[in-house]
């Protein structure tokens, strides 16, 4: 099947991994994939050696004449089955081109915030599948009075191999931090703000560094609040132990460096693609229960379920999971845990059964065909 994937969006985002992902995916399962790409943006850098065909082109809004002109130049020389997009700009034009090219259009939405109205109303209806990243995603569309038959749930992809341990990797990045001996690294990767939860997550590992004196913490990551947290971290006696490489756009070695990690979240989270790369690279997750962040583990299995903002329930579970005994079967059924259900194997064959049915029972053009027998067909 060919694919044309448009992502014009050049920022690090978790819309952008997700993908990058995607395409890779559909790729290495032996399908033709083109990818229009901002010029030098973080998703051509990490496409550049994927086997996928790599177009420059940038909607500036959804009103851009030179986006539109691109996605059709590119579109009508590959000829592809599909049109697919990630970002809300780009969700206007991709519709119309595949109006206009008679070309099926598959629209992945990553966030809870409401679209505008008319966008909220006509999109789901408009796409050929309109695909929400997790369950909770999909249940806020609900609410908002979309019907359920136009909301498709297709989790995240993950790389099995970019995740994988590295003891090598793990002793170098270790020697960086000045960490040494046989330390038990709890590490966080994300945005720093409050939301985040992460001075609920200072607070619980300080208290717990105090019953565990080979505990660390590894902040990977900036934000509006992380010069607070450093300062938090320096005037306290353990604050050594707290470690602060900053921003890193490319995350996956320094899952090498930890022995499990944490996801504070206080506000809910769409879904947790940081949670699934970890328990790749066989990690357990300590997680709030909070929005999707449950759809990306197994509790007791392969991780906890934490009450989000509870330090002293956090400091506990950290303690716990300090015992090896306990950390290390965590671990191993974290691994084929996302192989099972998130590897990009999985994901990009979950992903055309789900566009070929949508082909097989409406065409190439028309209302999304996931409605129920029976029920009116809507306008379109």
């Amino acid at each position: 099947m060919k694919f044309l994937l448009v992502g014009t969006n050049p920022e690090n985002t978790g819309a952008a991994t997700h993908f990058v992902a995607l395409a890779q995916a559909l790729a290495e399962a032996g399908h033709e994939v083109g990818v229009i790409a901002a010029a030098d943006g973080l998703i051509e850098q990490q496409l550049i050696h994927a086997g996928v065909q790599l177009h420059r082109a940038m909607f500036r809004n959804a009103l851009d004449p030179r986006g539109y002109l691109a996605v059709i130049r590119v579109a009508r020389t590959m000829q592809p089955a599909w049109l697919v997009g990630n970002f809300g700009k780009e969700y206007w034009p991709l519709i119309v081109i595949g109006r206009l090219l008679r070309i099926p259009v598959a629209l992945f939405r990553h966030r809870v915030p409401p679209m505008k109205r008319v966008s909220n109303y006509l999109l789901p209806r408009l796409a050929h599948r309109f695909f929400a990243v997790s369950n909770h995603a999909r249940q806020a569309y609900l609410d908002r009075g979309v019907p359920p038959w136009l909301v498709q749930v297709l989790h995240n992809p993950v790389n099995m191999a970019l995740c994988r341990h590295d003891p090598v990797q793990r002793s170098a990045i270790l020697r960086s931090l000045d960490i040494f001996g046989d330390p038990i690294v709890l590490g966080y990767c994300g945005r720093m703000h409050r939301g985040k939860g992460i001075f609920t997550l200072f607070d619980a590992a300080t208290a717990a560094m105090a019953q565990e004196p080979r505990l660390h913490c590894l902040w990977l990551g900036n934000g509006p609040d992380a010069q607070a947290l450093r300062e938090r971290a320096a005037a306290h006696p353990l604050g050594c132990r707290h470690h602060f490489p900053g921003w890193a756009n490319d995350i996956h070695p320094w899952y090498s460096a930890m022995s499990m990690l944490a996801f504070p979240s206080i506000a809910p989270e769409t879904f947790g693609r940081v949670s699934v790369e970890a328990q790749a690279a066989g990690l357990p997750v300590l997680a709030s229960d909070v929005g999707g962040i449950p759809e990306t583990l197994q509790p007791g299995v392969t991780g906890v379920l934490l009450p989000p903002g509870d330090v002293d329930a956090w400091r506990a579970a950290i303690v716990d999971m300090c015992d090896a005994s306990r950390r290390l079967p965590m671990g191993a059924a974290a691994e084929a845990f996302v192989r099972e259900h998130f590897s990009t194997s999985v994901i990009s064959a979950q992903f055309v059964q789900l566009l070929a049915a949508a082909t097989s029972t409406s065409g190439t053009t028309g209302i999304p065909p996931h409605r129920p027998r029976g029920r009116r067909r809507l306008p379109g």
